[in-house]
C-alpha cells in the first residue's frame, strides 16, 4: 500500500503604506465648501496556498484615516477578501466573499456612480459557486450570492441597511479554441432591514454571453438579456407595487501589447443603494497600463455614469438621474527593492437633474509602501 501527499505552497507578502490625500471638493457637493487634507496609514499581509487541488488566497489589511479641513473625520477601514477553489477532475468549487469596513462616499461611488453620505459601511459577502463538466467542451455552472450591508448612523443620514440573496444557473460552451458561449439565469431578491417604509424588490433575469480571442493579444467579451423587476414598498396607509423591464448588457475588450494592457469596456447593471433603492447604472471605462520602465509604471482610469432610480421610494417619487465622470493618471515607480512611490491626480465631475450647477473636484495623491521580503513555506 502506498501513501501520497500533495505538495503544499504556502506564502504571506506583508507591507505597509502611507498616503497622503489632497481634496478641494471632496465630498462632490455645489454648495460652498473647504478644502480636505489627510493621510492614511495602510498595514496589510497578502497570503496565498496552493496544492494540486486546492488553492486559497485572501488578504488581511487595515487603513487608519485622519482627515482635516473642510471634512474632519477619523475612521479605520477593514479588508478581509478571501478566495478558495477546489478542483476535481470534473468539478470545480468555488468561494468568494468576506467582510470589508469602508467608507461609502468612494466605495459605492465606484459601483453605483451615486454620492451617498460621509460615514462607513460594513458589509459581509458570500459568493460559493460549482461548475461541473459534462464533457470536454460542456459544462454547467451554478452559483449562490449573499450581500449583508449596513450602515453607521444610517437612517439620520437618509442611508438603510439592506440585504441581498440571489443564484444562478446555466451552461458554458466552448464552440472553438477562441469562443466560449454561456446561457444563465438568475434570480435575485432585495430587502431593507430597518427603514421606516420597508421595501423589497426580486429581478429574475436571463443572459447571453459570448467570449472571442481574435488574437492571443486580444480578447472580447459580450452579453445581454433582460431582467424583470418587481418592488413592493410598505406604508402607512398603502403598498406601493411597480413593474418594468430592464435590458442589461455589456461589452469589454482587452488588448495586450508588449509592455502595455488597454481595457475598454461598458455596460448596464442593476445595483442597490444605501438609499433603499435599485439602480440604474451605466457605465463607460477605460483603462491603460504601460510600464515605461522594469522599475517605472504609468497608467490611466477613466470612467462615465449615467445612473437613475429603477425602484420608487415610499413616497412614489423615484431618484433622480445623475452623471458622474472621474479622470486619474497615476505613475508608480519601484524605486528599491522592496520600496514603491505612488502619484495621482483625480478629476471627478458629477450634475444631477434639478441642480443647475455641476459639483466638481480636484484630488492629489501620493503613497510610499514598504514591501518586506515574502514568507515562503513549502512540503
Amino acid at each position: 500500500m502506498v501513501c501520497q501527499s500533495e505538495a503544499a505552497e504556502w506564502s504571506v507578502l506583508p507591507s505597509i503604506g502611507v498616503k497622503g490625500v489632497y481634496n478641494d471638493n471632496l465630498i462632490l457637493t455645489p454648495l460652498p465648501h473647504d478644502a480636505t487634507y489627510g493621510y492614511w496609514v495602510s498595514p496589510a499581509a497578502e497570503f496565498a496556498g496552493k496544492t494540486e487541488r486546492l488553492e486559497v488566497s485572501g488578504r488581511a489589511a487595515a487603513d487608519f484615516v485622519s482627515y482635516y479641513g473642510g471634512e474632519q473625520n477619523n475612521f479605520i477601514n477593514i479588508h478581509l477578501p478571501l478566495t478558495v477553489r477546489y478542483k476535481t477532475e470534473k468539478d470545480l468549487l468555488g468561494f468568494t466573499g468576506g467582510f470589508i469596513r469602508d467608507n461609502t462616499l468612494m466605495s459605492e461611488l465606484l459601483t453605483t456612480g451615486l454620492v451617498l453620505r460621509f460615514t462607513q459601511r460594513n458589509q459581509w459577502t458570500a459568493n460559493p459557486s460549482w461548475t461541473r463538466s459534462i464533457t470536454e467542451k460542456l459544462s454547467v455552472q451554478s452559483s449562490f450570492q449573499l450581500n449583508d450591508t449596513t450602515y453607521e448612523n444610517g437612517l439620520s443620514l437618509g442611508l438603510v441597511d439592506y440585504q441581498l440573496l440571489g443564484g444562478s444557473g446555466g451552461l458554458l460552451y466552448q464552440l472553438t479554441e477562441q469562443d466560449q458561449i454561456q446561457l444563465s439565469g438568475s434570480y435575485i431578491s432585495f430587502h431593507t432591514t430597518n427603514a421606516p417604509s420597508p421595501f423589497r424588490a426580486s429581478f429574475p433575469g436571463v443572459n447571453l454571453s459570448l467570449t472571442h480571442a481574435f488574437t492571443e493579444t486580444l480578447t472580447g467579451t459580450a452579453y445581454g438579456g433582460p431582467s424583470f423587476v418587481s418592488s413592493t414598498t410598505q406604508t402607512a396607509g398603502d403598498d406601493i407595487k411597480a413593474q418594468s423591464t430592464v435590458w442589461l448588457f455589456g461589452a469589454n475588450l482587452t488588448k495586450k501589447f508588449e509592455r502595455a494592457t488597454v481595457q475598454v469596456s461598458a455596460s448596464r447593471n442593476i445595483v442597490p443603494s444605501g438609499f433603499g433603492l435599485l439602480i440604474q447604472t451605466d457605465r463607460a471605462g477605460l483603462t491603460i497600463s504601460h510600464d515605461l520602465t522594469e522599475t517605472l509604471t504609468a497608467s490611466f482610469d477613466g470612467s462615465g455614469y449615467l445612473a437613475s432610480g429603477i425602484t420608487e421610494s415610499a413616497s412614489g417619487g423615484t431618484f433622480p438621474e445623475s452623471r458622474y465622470f472621474s479622470a486619474t493618471p497615476k505613475i508608480a515607480w519601484k524605486f528599491l527593492e522592496w520600496w514603491k512611490l505612488e502619484l495621482s491626480y483625480t478629476y471627478r465631475r458629477r450634475e444631477v437633474d434639478g441642480f443647475s450647477d455641476p459639483a466638481m473636484s480636484n484630488g492629489t495623491m501620493f503613497m510610499l509602501t514598504y514591501y518586506p521580503p515574502k514568507l515562503a513555506l513549502s512540503n
